[in-house]
């Protein structure tokens, strides 16, 4: 069972930027396919996301917590055109947050969830 998630930060970023629940479902797809632009390490990767009319090339670069598995947090996003990686501090937090994030029970992903820290963005039990 796959879930996608993401963070409140991760969600104010993706309405200015104009990215849809559909392009982060099927970054998704990608990425369990092996698709990712950048290992990170600990449990993060870096993924290009197509902007609307914009194309990948021209897009935006997402952050994303998972253990290429059954959860996937989208954490942080950025234009191309605003800046063109993250620093090794920032790195280091959001490693981080994915373990913190990843090693969430159901319960507390329920309360994260209750709470607007994260919002669902689909799961693949929906498509049944």
């Amino acid at each position: 069972m796959r879930r996608v998630f993401r963070t409140r930060t991760f969600t104010r970023w993706m309405r200015k930027a104009g990215l849809t629940d559909d392009a982060l479902c099927e970054a998704v797809s990608e990425m369990a396919q092996g698709l990712v632009d950048a290992d990170l390490g600990g449990n993060v990767v870096k993924k290009r996301v197509a902007l609307p009319g914009q194309g990948k090339r021209g897009g935006a670069r997402t952050i994303v917590a998972t253990k290429m598995a059954d959860r996937w947090f989208f954490l942080y996003g950025l234009g191309k055109n605003e800046r063109a990686t993250i620093d090794k501090d920032e790195l280091k937090m959001f490693q981080e947050v994915a373990k913190d994030l990843l090693g969430f029970d159901d319960r507390q992903l329920t309360t994260a969830l209750a709470a607007a820290e994260i919002v669902e963005v689909c799961n693949d039990d929906d498509e049944a």
